[in-house]
């Protein structure tokens, strides 16, 4: 047990602390300015827009924002029967008479578009006032010039299958593979130069991250320095994809978009168990299982002929979502929901596309009718589920397999049942009902207004259903991976892409639709999505392409050039600088101290967290989350990726650092900065505890001050500190010291916190000081920042 909670550091004697770390802190951390301003372009007084108007790039943005509200996809939502969906129906002939057009090709004076874009009488201004929407002048003169030049149309580029591209040819001295091609080609035509490589040490500690969620160690760091051979970095490469860390890093991301979590959510929010799922996921990425199949078993492992026990619990992918057992609710609305969840998180992880927006109308900005979404609806609708499940903790929603210590024998042997007290584990997953259950439309998307039946269908804006394929979830994955499929390759790398950069080439990685962001490199990005096809989805073949790459490799140092010319870095003149995720923050301080427990899969473990924000929150079923009970001994400093996860109360300072809430599937965090993360890091018992063992460990290695800061230093930042940061960090432990001798800082009490031993044999004051001082260097912007 914790002897001290987090809020004794509110104490005043204990405040000081913080402050003399934050100052220290303000020393040594890189400062960065990342504030800029765009300004419109403008030449002899006019606005200068693109000699030639290409409708993907130019257009499309403006008529998606804009006027797709009133003109989109949605029939039902379209105003004065003018729709910009297609060149049919924008360029048709409107009014009563039939006698003016909106757009006609190449006339600007009878297109009454542009007349009334440029309109200055409120009652005929487009867009409407009332609509709070504008069209900025360059916005203006770019629908005037795309009209001008015959209004050409151009299908949405994510609906075209990607094709063969030619790789740029390789110019200057510079570039390991064909990514570095197409990345140079768009840096020459934006007048940029790509950066310098990045020291070893950076780089190493790049990769680490990206691959594995945790540091390099120092032994790692230096026997990287020593190694001169050409091979050298695509050795650590191989040996980071062949690690455990590789396949628990990974499978930290896929939680988030599974929207795994440890109970069922909702009011009473009971205890479920789907670690042996998590166990499944974190073997299949250990062994490289092909993108298509690590999907399909999970999509429909239950309805491949002759199933395995392995692809059935696969499927418990499907049964993530949130599942009620509150009394009172409507059992059919509740079945509804989880229908839902299961096409909503099919669409944004595998299409990157929005379906929800089309329950209860058709799309209003892609071509998703609301009858295609109930279509979808139909593949997920046919397993005997209750809506509410009756009872209390401890009943498990149907359908659900039992795993024994016989089965895990057999054929489960990657199921970690011996950490477990349990010796029968029930996990949720797919079973088809026998008779198929019959799909609807649901007027306003309301659970209970049926209106047209429906039946398994693609839309065919995507690819059509064809006819062969079953029509169940089987048949939807053979879609998904269907040669002509244009979105399953392309969202798949370019979520690899957004691992290794932060920003994937699309940068709205869960909208690849009208409303999406576009492509930065669209051929670099159907490069990769054929590569990833035709090397048989293997998703270490492409993260080991891009790691290669010397657009990875670049330093991270911004010239003033390029920060004029691109201050969000979507040419990649230079690599990212970006936080580590809130995993990646607890894990780093575990392993540098040499607390992190390194075993792999079983069930969820409760670290740290404050007192009584379970039972602050509690429904009124009770179980085993109606309060918190701190996990004990090594089970304390296992993995993040193994925390518990409660629902209604996610573990807190994980969602200060912008995880996932696990209430819906998500393929991209937000990214924010505040107070609340810097407390985090100055207060977590877990951080604090770190801080000591590691400076215990210094201690016991090193007898000169200078040399235990060292040793602390590059355990947290991958690199040796300088002489001006060793006099730095001195000068603050000798500071601490100070106060710890004027009893300002209470040594005892700072120790105390953490259950880890304190070593007695090492002076209390000297462990605090320096304690005091490890922690200082793991609130450094640079250790908890990659790259």
């Amino acid at each position: 047990m914790i002897k001290k909670n987090w809020f004794l550091l509110a104490k005043k004697s204990l405040l000081k602390i913080a402050f003399a770390i934050l100052s220290t802190i303000s020393i040594i951390s890189c400062k960065t300015d990342n504030k800029y301003s765009e300004v419109a372009i403008a030449e002899n007084g006019e606005i200068a827009v693109p000699d030639k108007i290409d409708f993907t790039f130019h257009v499309k943005p403006i008529i998606s924002d804009r006027c797709f509200i009133c003109h989109g996809p949605d029939k039902n939502a379209v105003e004065g029967n003018f729709s910009m969906v297609s060149p049919e129906e924008a360029y048709k002939a409107l009014g009563e008479k039939m006698d003016h057009f909106a757009i006609v090709p190449g006339n600007v004076e009878k297109s009454g578009m542009i007349n009334r874009i440029y309109s200055e009488d409120p009652s005929a201004i487009m867009p409407p006032p009332e609509s709070n929407l504008i069209l900025t002048d360059y916005e203006k003169a770019i629908l005037k010039k795309w009209v001008e030049q015959g209004a050409e149309y151009k299908d949405h580029w994510a609906f075209i299958p990607p094709v063969e591209q030619t790789v740029p040819e390789k110019k200057e001295d510079w570039g390991n593979n064909e990514i570095d091609n197409f990345i140079y080609q768009k840096l020459e035509e934006n007048n940029l130069k790509p950066s310098e490589k990045a020291s070893k040490e950076k780089l190493i500690r790049r990769v680490y991250f990206d691959l594995t969620g945790l540091p390099p160690s120092p032994k790692a760091i230096h026997q990287f320095l020593k190694d001169s051979s050409s091979n050298a970095y695509e050795k650590v490469i191989d040996n980071l994809l062949s690690s455990q860390d590789y396949a628990e890093n990974m499978a930290a991301e896929w939680m988030d978009i599974a929207r795994y979590a440890d109970t069922h959510g909702y009011q009473d929010d009971f205890e479920r168990t789907m670690w042996p799922w998590r166990d499944w996921v974190i073997h299949a990425f250990k062994n490289n299982i092909p993108y298509n199949e690590f999907v399909t078993d999970q999509l429909a492992g239950d309805l491949i002929p002759n199933a395995s026990l392995e692809q059935i619990l696969a499927t418990g992918f499907n049964r993530n979502h949130k599942i009620t057992y509150e009394g009172g609710v409507i059992p059919e609305e509740y079945r509804v929901e989880y229908v839902e969840d299961r096409i909503q998180t099919f669409g944004t992880a595998f299409l990157g596309l929005t379906l929800e927006c089309a329950r209860c109308h058709d799309h209003k900005y892609d071509p998703i009718s609301q009858k295609a979404h109930f279509s979808f609806f139909s593949f997920f609708n046919n397993i005997d589920e209750d809506g509410l499940v009756n009872g209390g903790a401890g009943v498990i929603p149907k359908p659900y397999i039992t795993i024994t210590e016989k089965e895990k024998s057999d054929v489960l042997n990657f199921v970690q049942l011996n950490k477990s007290e349990a010796k029968e584990i029930p996990v949720m997953v797919m079973q088809e009902m026998d008779t198929p259950r019959q799909a609807y439309i649901l007027n306003r998307g309301a659970y209970d207004q049926h209106g047209e039946k429906v039946y398994p269908d693609t839309p065919a804006s995507i690819l059509s259903y064809p006819e062969e394929f079953e029509k169940n979830r089987l048949g939807l994955a053979k879609w998904l991976f269907h040669e002509d499929n244009p979105l399953t390759a392309r969202v798949a790398v370019n979520r690899f892409w957004q691992r290794m950069f932060g920003t994937g080439i699309v940068a709205s990685s869960y909208d690849f639709g009208n409303q999406g962001a576009l492509p930065s490199h669209p051929e670099l990005l159907d490069y990769l999505a054929i590569k990833f096809r035709k090397s048989g989805w293997d998703t270490k073949d492409i993260l080991k392409s891009i790691a290669m790459s010397q657009t990875y490799q670049q330093s991270t140092v911004i010239s003033k050039e390029n920060l004029e010319k691109d201050p969000p870095n979507k040419w990649l003149a230079r690599a990212p600088r970006l936080r580590l995720s809130a995993e990646m923050i607890r894990d780093q301080a575990l392993f540098v101290s040499g607390l992190l427990n390194t075993e792999v899969g079983g069930p969820s473990v409760k670290p740290y967290q404050p007192d009584g924000i379970w039972e602050e929150t509690t429904g009124g079923g009770g179980g085993s989350t109606s309060s918190y009970i701190l996990s004990e001994g090594k089970d304390l400093y296992r993995k993040s990726l193994y925390t518990f996860w409660k629902r209604t109360v996610p573990p807190p300072s994980m969602i200060t650092f912008d995880a996932a809430s696990r209430d819906l599937c998500s393929v991209k965090r937000q990214e924010t900065n505040t107070p609340l993360q810097a407390l985090v890091l100055l207060n977590d018992p877990q951080l604090i505890e770190a801080a000591r063992v590691l400076a215990s460990n210094a201690i016991t290695t090193n007898e000169e001050l200078a040399k235990q800061i060292i040793y602390i230093f590059e355990s947290a930042t991958s690199r040796l500190p300088d002489e001006t940061e060793i006099t730095e960090l001195s000068n603050h432990y000798n500071d601490m010291l100070n106060r710890i001798s004027s009893n300002e800082i209470k040594a005892d009490e700072y120790l105390s916190i953490g259950s880890y031993k304190v070593d007695t044999t090492i002076s209390s004051d000297k462990l605090a000081a320096l304690s005091l001082t490890a922690h200082t260097i793991l609130n450094l912007d640079e250790t908890i920042t990659k790259g």
